[in-house]
């Protein structure tokens, strides 16, 4: 059995059950049977109607969901019912996607050798899903990796975070009681971590979504069976540079929902800014007041803005680390803890670059503030990591808007937003260490077909 805790004081929410290697094999037979019989797949208008269904009996369950986000991953309650409505909306994208995917004709009769030819593509799902998702969102994500499956009529495997699974298996019942049959969306918490390479490696497995560190989704695409395609989502170091063109009254607020949203565990969050020497102090000022400002506790509290770090582990990971920066001459303002799971908001100034908060994705609620005089010299400071994901540009100017945003090294370059900013459809993923492949619903979808080519000789 596994332990549920709440994130902020660690109380015992329940026991689930796990797996061990014997019920991956059962449940590896069941996905891989079940897709080899075409007369068993589910048809376009029964998984919408599916869908459909989903979108009600979700929308019927917020406040049991937000709460039950807010109590195993610790997001502030109003941040959490942020994520259902998020994960609601995922679901009616996949629907709406549904209605309009499908093939195309390809030309025929432009040479000689291809007349009389008729050609077009069919799509076709891609076989048996490996989900393997994060804690940060336990509800969202989970809809990213299922939802696009079910869409696209793949059966999937979907292994949540060990740290917060009952926002998995609550959105998974409530997915069979839309009337999905089971077997086509199982839930897998494995008794030790070695089982995640088993389910990942197998070569019945079509496809494997992770969500999760670097390190983790690197290694397993590195031990994938031939075949076998990954759509990777880790995180980075994300930047935001503000012009000496910006303005100050406009951007405070998207910065610090940025860099302390959810305590800063987020992949997108905001971690290094780069000022304009010229703004530097009156920026500090009115930064520095909004942070002292958040307010901090138990997320449970409707009040509450910023919540605990998902394990004391990772509080005191934190900790040391902007400890280290201190010590390598960096200014502290704010900081400290306010139990063993909670680390108040802080901002490290001019952080010394080799220390690991300049080097390495904190994933904790501090920022990183450092001045520059220069626009490129800020670009390149930027670009200096080797993971690239989403990045911000301030300024009013849209010359400057546009210079930046095509020298940034990103995915995504927000103008006058943080970088955490995401809507549910639009394309998703990292740059080189940052990820492999683009997610986002549709983009997901796409992955989880393949198209086929029939051509008729008339």
């Amino acid at each position: 059995m596994k332990q549920v805790v709440q994130a902020f004081d660690r109380a015992l929410i329940c026991e689930v059950p796990v797996d061990d290697a014997d019920a991956l094999e059962r449940k590896l037979v069941t996905a891989t049977t079940l897709f080899a019989d075409r007369a068993a797949r589910l048809k376009p208008h029964q998984r919408l109607a599916i869908l459909q269904r989903l979108e009600g009996l979700m929308d019927a369950q917020r406040d049991f969901l937000s709460r039950q986000i807010a109590r195993e991953g610790g997001k502030p309650l109003a941040d959490a019912k942020v994520e259902v409505t998020r994960a609601i909306d995922g679901v009616r994208c996949a629907a709406a996607a549904l209605r309009t995917s499908g093939g195309q004709e390809i030309p025929m009769g432009l040479t000689a050798a291809s007349s009389d030819r008729r050609a077009f593509t069919i799509q076709e799902p891609i076989g048996v899903v490996a989900g393997i998702s994060a804690f940060n969102h336990p509800l969202n994500l989970i809809v990213h990796q299922v939802v696009p499956a079910v869409a696209a009529g793949c059966p999937i495997i979907i292994k949540p975070a060990s740290s917060t699974p009952l926002s998995c298996f609550s959105f998974v019942n409530l997915l069979h009681e839309a009337g999905l049959p089971p077997e086509w969306c199982q839930t897998f918490l494995p008794a030790s971590s070695d089982l995640a390479e088993v389910l990942v490696s197998d070569r019945r497995v079509a496809f494997v979504s992770f969500i999760g560190s670097g390190k983790v989704g690197w290694r397993l695409r590195s031990i994938l069976a031939p075949g076998t395609r990954i759509a990777l989502e880790h995180g980075g170091s994300a930047p935001a540079i503000i012009d000496q063109a910006a303005n100050l009254d406009r951007l405070i607020e998207p910065l610090v929902k940025g860099g302390y949203y959810h305590a800063g565990q987020v992949c997108v969050s905001t971690q290094r800014i780069y000022v304009h020497q010229d703004l530097k102090t009156e920026f500090l000022k009115r930064f520095t007041a909004r942070v002292a400002a958040l307010k901090v506790g138990d997320p449970l509290n409707e009040e509450t803005e910023v919540g605990p770090m998902i394990t004391p582990a990772e509080a005191d990971r934190v900790t040391e680390w902007i400890d280290e920066a201190v010590g390598g001459g960096a200014e502290l303002i704010g900081g400290g803890r306010l139990s063993h799971t909670t680390v108040v908001p802080s901002i490290l100034v001019n952080p010394s670059v080799d220390s690991k908060v300049s080097t390495q994705e904190v994933f904790g609620p501090t920022t990183c503030v450092y001045s520059y005089a220069d626009l490129d010299q800020a670009i390149e400071a930027a670009n200096s990591l080797p993971f690239a994901f989403q990045a911000s540009i301030f300024t009013e100017h849209l010359r400057t808007a546009l210079y930046a945003s095509e020298r940034l090294d990103a995915s995504t370059v927000m103008i006058n937003d943080h970088t955490a900013f995401r809507t549910d459809w639009m394309p998703f993923g990292g740059r080189r260490e940052s990820g492999y492949g683009i997610g986002g619903i549709p983009y997901t979808m796409r992955d989880l077909t393949q198209e086929k080519l029939i051509v008729f000789r008339s």
